[in-house]
This record gives C-alpha cells, structure tokens and sequence, in this order.
C-alpha cells in the first residue's frame, strides 16, 4: 500500500490514497442522466468534497454515510478548490485495515495533547487534593471511566467537540483553577473539585464514535442532570462522605452554565461563581479558536459564520 495522504496535504494531478470519515453521502444524477456519488469527506487535518463517477452500483454498496473509509483517486481542482476523484473505495475496519495504518484518531479531529499525558497530569492534580473524601471520590469517578474519557469529545458541534475534547477542557479549567484559587482566596479544593465534576454528565449525555451525537438519556434529562446523579451517586458509595461538602459540590454541577441560562441554579457562593466563570471563559476561547483554525475564507478575516456572528480577525 502506498503512503497514507492527508487532506492538507492533497495538490492538484495527485494520486492519494487514505483514511476518511463519510460526513455526506448523495446520490445524484447528471444533466445526462447517469448516477454519481457525491461526498463530503474528512481526517484529522480537514474535509474535501468528492465524486464517484465511475462503478457507481458497486461502490454505492460498500459504505455509508457516517463510516470511515479506504479510498484510492486523483485530486482535481473545481471552481478553484480540490476535489477528489475517487477510483476505488471500501468501509476500513480496524480489523481489516489496522496493518495498512488505519486508526480511528486518523479520520477525526482529536485534542492536540495526547489523551494519556492529559491523564497523568488530572490524576496528579487529583492525587495532591488535601480533602481525602474530595480525593477518594475523584480518583473512583474518572477511574471508572477512564475509557470513555480518554476519548470523548465535550460537545456535539459547540465548543472542544472532538475526540479527547472533553479531557482537554477539564484539564485546562483545572490548570486555570490551581492559579485562581490563592488569588480569590477559595477553598482550592472545593474549586478543582467542582471543576472535574461539572461536566461528567456527557459521559452519559453524549454518545462518542465518529461522529458524536446526543443520547437518549441526554435529551430527556441533560448533562447538568446526569452529572448531578452520577456525583451522588459515587458520594454515596463513600463512608462517611461530608454532608457540607456534597451539598457545595453538588450546587457546582447546579449552577455551571448560569450565564447560558441552561442551568437550574445560580452560583451561590464563591467557588461556584468560579468555576461558572472558568467554564465560559475555557469553552469561549476555544470557540474562537476553531473558528480562526477552521475559516475557509482567503484573507486576515473569518466569514460571519461562527460562534460569534462576526468576522474574526486572523492576523
């Protein structure tokens, strides 16, 4: 097999072959009336538009939309921008394709921190908490779902929505949370406590794969509602677990997204307050910059379609 081609990688005349999720899948007709396959592919470095024009039945059979792909064809370019000619392409399975290189991390977008080294570094903030009750109840939570975190995104479409997202924004809300304590004089533990709780509800409110998507569960209850019950939940397994303490924790997950309005409470004291404040500030920048990484405008300035609804100045 020939080396595996990244889309930011693709010129014009080139023969690629690689590794790239399904995200549209559209059977057309011609002016002349013959079927092709129209297709919006992406990996990990950004998405192109492709065809098949050719073997349409056949091809038509082996994939849908939403799978990842192996696909083999010439990159053209039309109305100014590349385009994939696809010759040959089939579903990829880590079972059929892992010894030519497929791994899932190739055709999504993924958190630029390595999901193990973001691991170590919550577990070693986790293990430095002074409150041993606070200690106890994180190190049991994260390390019963170790697996999903490690690679669950934050979000469906808003902000650090893909594969890692969700470790990445707790660990940098952490980090932040470690510098704001002394300086507002909080309770350290309460806040970092509050911090690595908040958002435990996707785990169960999202359903991470290629493409991540609300679940069941998510829909009728939400993530702040889910996350609330899995913190009592893992509170309650804990002898002699602070009732003061819960009730602190517990108002956190609460009152996380006040400003949103998506929350049931407001924060009520300073520790939550904070951690609300952390959270709009970590997910906005990030917002801001995958739409600065993402625009696929020509210029020092995004388009209007972001977050944000203005042009973003790139620099």
């Amino acid at each position: 097999m020939k080396p595996i081609v990244s889309i930011s990688n693709f010129k014009t005349g080139q023969i690629i072959q690689g590794f790239f999720l399904v995200l549209e899948k559209h059977l057309r007709h011609t002016r002349a009336g013959d079927l092709y396959i129209d297709l919006v592919l992406r990996d990990q470095t950004g998405q192109i538009t492709a065809k098949i024009w050719d073997k349409v039945a056949e091809f038509d059979k082996k994939f849908k939309q939403g799978d990842p792909v192996a696909a083999k064809g010439e990159v053209e370019t039309f109305l100014e921008r590349p385009q994939l000619v696809i010759k040959r392409i089939n579903k990829a399975t880590v079972q059929n394709y892992a010894r030519y290189g497929f791994d899932p991390g190739l055709i999504v977008p993924m958190a630029k921190q390595f999901p193990k080294d973001m691991w170590k570094e919550i577990t070693r903030i986790i293990r430095s908490l002074k409150n041993r009750h606070l200690k106890v109840l994180l190190l049991s939570i994260y390390n019963t779902n170790k697996e999903k975190l490690l690679i669950h995104p934050s979000s469906v479409s808003g902000h650090h929505n893909y594969r890692s997202g969700l470790l990445e924004h707790l660990l940098s809300m952490a980090k932040m949370a470690l510098q704001l304590a002394p300086h507002y004089e909080v309770d350290q533990d309460i806040l970092i406590g509050g911090v690595l709780l908040h958002d435990l509800g996707k785990l169960r409110g999202i359903k991470s794969g290629y493409e991540a998507a609300i679940t069941e569960e998510g829909n009728f209850s939400g993530n702040i509602v889910l996350g609330r019950d899995m913190f009592l939940k893992a509170a309650r397994r804990i002898k002699g677990f602070p009732k003061p303490l819960a009730s602190s924790l517990e108002h956190i997950i609460l009152s996380q997204n006040d400003s949103s309005g998506e929350s049931p409470r407001k924060p009520a004291f300073k520790e939550a307050l904070l951690v609300q404040m952390i959270n709009d500030m970590d997910s906005k920048m990030n917002l801001m910059e995958q739409a600065l990484k993402n625009d696929p405008e020509i210029g020092d300035w995004t388009g209007w379609h972001n977050y944000f609804k203005i042009p973003l100045f790139k620099g």
